[in-house]
């Protein structure tokens, strides 16, 4: 799990997309990440936590991929769908936030998640992330785990649902990961900032991040829509809802988000 940077940066930073964005139809995930710059590298996590702290410290109010905004811009689709996960359970809201980086989505919505009875927030990482989230964003709603089972294990409340936003497309073996998650019957899966091919087939590229954001260069997958869509299905999963989401791409793809229930 990495820091998402592209897809939603501010206009002006589109300079070349012939040369920043992403390029390639590779074979296999080696051949993408021969020319790679590792997920963990320090430089990301410096200027993440830089950002984060002065949203925790109060001299900005929003971050997003290393970036500080003086306005929230909500992804209104997700803020929506954990509020009404909420709903259905007496105003609780209990989520496994995977690729969360170093509290992002938590730190969007919070005004928002502040007015719930009760929240826990869990952000699955890397464990550079984890160690940095553990040290200096840590509190009461919100807690760094290395792994899924470990979160479960030590949550004093049941695991609701898991958000992946912006994160799939970075790993490996993604439909390993779904399979875990599948496994664990968590009742709400949520996806976002996911990117498609319009021809329906799984294309693996690499994402050349902007400098003005951080050097770094990584796999980055866009998938077969109706294949996940089915996948899921097939596993228990009901589509309550779909939406397109902010993120542009320099290809031939969309950006999606859906919201799944588990099958009564």
């Amino acid at each position: 799990m990495k820091q998402r940077v592209i897809q939603l940066l501010p206009d002006k930073l589109f300079v070349s997309l012939k040369k920043w964005g992403w390029q390639g139809d590779y074979k296999s995930w080696q051949e993408a990440e021969q020319e790679s710059i590792g997920y963990d590298a320090d430089n990301i996590l410096e200027k993440v936590k830089a950002a984060l702290l002065k949203v925790k410290n109060g001299e900005v109010v929003y971050e997003r991929d290393s970036v500080v905004f003086d306005k929230i811009e909500y992804a209104w689709e997700i803020l929506s769908a954990l509020l009404w996960i909420a709903a259905q359970n007496k105003g609780e809201l209990h989520i496994i936030d995977f690729g969360g980086s170093l509290g992002s989505t938590y730190f969007q919505n919070k005004h928002f998640l502040d007015s719930l009875l009760s929240v826990s927030w869990n952000i699955v990482e890397q464990p550079n992330f984890v160690e940095e989230g553990k040290h200096s964003f840590e509190n009461e709603n919100l807690k760094f785990y290395y792994t899924m089972d470990k979160c479960i294990e030590s949550s004093n409340k049941k695991i609701q649902g898991i958000l992946f936003s912006s994160v799939l497309q970075y790993l490996e073996e993604p439909y390993v990961v779904l399979k875990e998650v599948i496994e664990k019957r968590f009742q709400y899966i949520i996806i976002d900032r996911t990117g498609f091919t319009f021809n329906d087939k799984m294309r693996l590229t690499t994402q050349k991040v902007h400098p003005k954001i951080y050097d770094a260069l990584y796999p980055c997958w866009f998938f077969s829509e109706s294949v996940l869509l089915n996948f899921l299905s097939e596993k228990g999963y009901d589509l309550m809802f779909d939406f397109d989401s902010l993120d542009i791409t320099n290809i031939p793809a969309k950006y999606k988000g859906f919201v799944f229930k588990l099958k009564k």
